[in-house]
């Protein structure tokens, strides 16, 4: 026991003085009028092998980071009521898709004549044409926000739609491009299967919620561990990325009488476990290869500006809501964590290059720190506020 004790003490220190370093930065950022995720960002750079001084263990962090994708993109999926958005926010179911497609149709020849292969392309374009739910509802709730309720809650609907076609396209994309030696139709029972097992899942942990609603330990114990388990499995046993077996999870069982109260139960669970999500992305970025890789971050946020950014803001202005367009546009134009999941698959698959997935990184902490500052400072002058 004692050698047990020893051996995880270097884990438990990396851990808790990563935690602490995150703390501490987060509120010097929030001090200075900049979101919280840049001070979890900036922590990672201070921890990276790729940095002076203090190096935490890389794979560990890792490891807990996917718990936080994973429970983050579990709870988004639980948070989508699709019957209020098809009821309130009907021009959602076009406008989304309308956005998603104009980036993935430019985007992926830009890639392809950059003679990233077709795999890494999609994936590539897919990752510009998402945003981030985190920073997003940030944005919304923000002591220092600028916008009204009107336009938070079109921003929130967006993110979530877009969430569903995002990781819709993403199935398809590697079910047909994928490396995996699986045969198509191998592949395609796997995203039947695990929609199967997600259905089944969604039947009954609402009637094992229903007898533990009043045992608050066993009621949280049950909320976390099935969204594992079913994002762990649809991985293991279908072939499913894990991040996006956990949002199928969560999407399958929001038809649960009790989601407000899982996702309530997770919500503590899920933003610790996030910020070492950010954390690990910050400590993945290479300074020494910005020399290299800065061309392709700024291609990206060229991109995501054209491509995202100004399409988004006339879709939203042809709704016929009172909404803020350019402020809406503004809003929505940061490159997320679902969008960092896309480009470490394409990263691992080689598809991309380590210059051209040190220039995502880039563009992650550009865009996240860009979109949340100029929200504040963005109106639109052809409406009135």
């Amino acid at each position: 026991m004692a050698s047990l004790v020893v051996d995880s003490a270097p884990l438990v220190l990396d851990v808790g003085v990563v935690l602490l370093a995150a703390a501490t930065l987060g509120y010097g950022a929030r001090r200075v009028g900049l979101p919280s995720v840049a001070g979890y960002l900036l922590t990672g750079l201070l921890v990276s092998p790729f940095t002076p001084g203090f190096v935490a263990d890389g794979s560990q962090l890792s490891l807990l980071a996917d718990i936080g994708v994973v429970l983050l993109l579990f709870e988004v999926g639980i948070e989508i009521d699709l019957k209020r958005i098809s009821r309130e926010q009907r021009y959602l179911f076009w406008g989304v898709p309308t956005q998603v497609a104009i980036g993935m149709l430019i985007g992926t020849p830009v890639f392809l004549y950059l003679d990233v292969p077709m795999l890494g392309a999609l994936l590539l374009s897919l990752s510009i044409a998402m945003s981030s739910s985190v920073v997003i509802v940030n944005i919304t709730r923000s002591p220092r926000r600028k916008t009204d309720t009107v336009t938070e809650e079109a921003m929130l609907g967006w993110s979530v739609v877009q969430d569903v076609v995002g990781v819709s396209l993403a199935a398809i994309i590697l079910t047909l491009y994928g490396t995996s030696e699986r045969p198509l139709v191998i592949a395609l029972g796997g995203l039947v299967g695990f929609a199967f097992i997600a259905y089944i899942a969604s039947k009954v942990l609402p009637f094992i919620l229903k007898k533990v609603r009043w045992e608050k330990d066993l009621f949280l114990i049950y909320s976390v561990s099935v969204g594992l388990v079913l994002a762990a499995l649809g991985t293991v046993a279908f072939g499913i990325p894990m991040a996006l077996a956990g949002f199928v999870a969560g999407l399958a069982i929001n038809q649960s009488k009790d989601t407000e109260d899982v996702r309530k139960a997770i919500l503590p669970f899920r933003d610790l476990f996030a910020v070492l999500f950010f954390v690990v992305i910050g400590s993945l970025i290479q300074p020494a290869q910005l020399d290299t890789s800065w061309k392709f971050a700024l291609l990206v946020l060229v991109l995501m500006i054209t491509l995202k950014t100004l399409p988004t803001a006339l879709l939203v202005k042809t709704s016929g809501l009172k909404i803020k367009p350019i402020q809406f546009g503004v809003g929505i134009s940061q490159i997320g964590e679902f969008s960092f999941v896309l480009g470490s698959l394409a990263f691992k698959e080689g598809v991309i290059t380590v210059d051209q997935f040190n220039g995502l990184l880039v563009a992650v902490v550009i865009s996240i720190l860009g979109s949340t500052l100029l929200v504040r400072k963005t109106k639109s002058p052809d409406l009135k506020q």
